[in-house]
């Protein structure tokens, strides 16, 4: 197991995971270098998403004790010798990690990427085992989760899942892009492709369902029905762009979908709730030859029953969706210049928080008082270059 070596390392702080169920503990540690194709970022922001809570719970494997956060953006703080996507002092979004020499990656299909969860999800570290990450004491932290472990002042990335971003937005509006927007407009506007006069039914109101709500709008799709168990965010889907919404709380969805579209059902729907029971009312809410997004990740190894004589009769579509379908150099200027052109408002989802308020952050996540909760990096000092 090797140990950090003086000179070798950049000193940072971060909110580590140590073990599972635990919160995050403010520590200091060290960031290796930036290798040929590897990137050093100063972050000034980063988002808290559902797979965060979800490692931290220990529902996804990712190992522990490590350092997460996958929705930052930063300024580069240094650049390794073959870097060409951006240079020192560039703003970045970060996003997800690809190996760019598989075959999916060499035909732009980078979450499809043969080493997609190693670099990603389930490593800890880069592709050679090596780690990035060490602790106060010397000892490796599993680190690079989704290519950055942003929950840090400083963040290793790679020169794929850097994209470069204009310096005059708001870093809060803009670290969501990086995962949950992207996730949720892109689910809508890359795969599930609503036609004119379709009804697209979203399945949680979160930050994703939310992104994907506003992403309809700007589809031809008649019909945008948002179903969620808290009135707060429903009514917040409405402002956003949904025409209609469901209280599950007092409605039973499918019924409710039923009649909103006079039997017809949604052409296209997507989960995002990650709650099983929840997927098979997607489902069953289709009409005959619909389109089911699945983007909601429940805990590995989860499995869903289907009646297959009546997956025969219906014909519907089910497409696991990850990081929505993007290539992110493309889709994500995209996505901020629509937030630029005040198209899609993603800052109406983000409440800011100080990075020593991770816990107060994380515990409105959960009751739901906040959709997207954003910790700054404001004050927080780290080493210079």
């Amino acid at each position: 197991m090797s140990t950090a070596s003086a000179g070798s390392t950049a000193t940072a702080t971060a909110a580590v995971a140590r073990a599972p169920g635990q919160e995050f503990a403010i520590e200091r540690i060290q960031v290796d270098r930036p290798r040929p194709h590897e990137v050093l970022v100063e972050l000034e922001a980063v988002g808290i998403c559902h797979t965060d809570l979800s490692v931290r719970a220990g529902h996804t494997p990712f190992p522990l004790p490590g350092v997460l956060g996958h929705e930052g953006v930063g300024r580069v703080a240094a650049v390794g010798a073959a870097v060409t996507a951006t240079a020192r002092g560039e703003r970045v979004l970060l996003s997800f990690d690809s190996c760019g020499a598989c075959p999916a990656c060499r035909e732009s299909r980078p979450v499809q990427c043969a080493h997609w969860q190693a670099l990603n999800l389930f490593g800890g570290s880069r592709l050679d085992g090596s780690p990035v990450l060490w602790d106060g004491a010397g000892q490796p932290l599993h680190g690079k989760f989704f290519g950055q472990s942003s929950f840090a002042t400083l963040a290793l990335a790679s020169d794929r899942n850097v994209v470069p971003v204009p310096r005059d937005l708001p870093a809060e509006a803009l670290a969501p892009f990086g995962c949950g927007v992207q996730t949720g407009a892109g689910a809508v506007l890359n795969v599930l492709r609503p036609e004119p006069g379709h009804t697209l039914a979203v399945f949680g109101a979160g930050g994703v369902g939310l992104a994907a709500v506003m992403a309809a709008r700007l589809t031809a799709a008649t019909r945008i029905i948002a179903v969620d168990l808290h009135p707060a965010r429903l009514e917040l889907a409405r402002e956003l762009g949904a025409t209609d919404v469901v209280d599950a709380r007092e409605q039973d969805a499918v019924a409710a979908i039923q009649e909103l579209t006079g039997g017809h059902g949604a052409d296209r729907a997507l989960e995002t709730s990650g709650v099983v029971a929840v997927l098979r009312q997607a489902l069953a809410a289709l009409a005959v030859g619909g389109t089911l997004g699945v983007v909601g990740a429940p805990p590995k190894g989860t499995e869903v029953g289907i009646d297959v004589p009546q997956l025969l009769d219906r014909g519907p579509r089910i497409i696991g969706i990850n990081q929505g379908g993007s290539v992110p150099q493309r889709f994500l200027p995209a996505l901020i210049e629509l937030f630029r052109a005040g198209r899609l408002p993603v800052d109406r989802l983000v409440r800011a928080y100080p990075f020593e308020r991770i816990e107060r952050a994380v515990a409105d996540a959960r009751t739901g008082q906040v959709v997207k909760p954003v910790l700054r990096f404001d004050g927080w000092s780290t080493q210079r270059y």
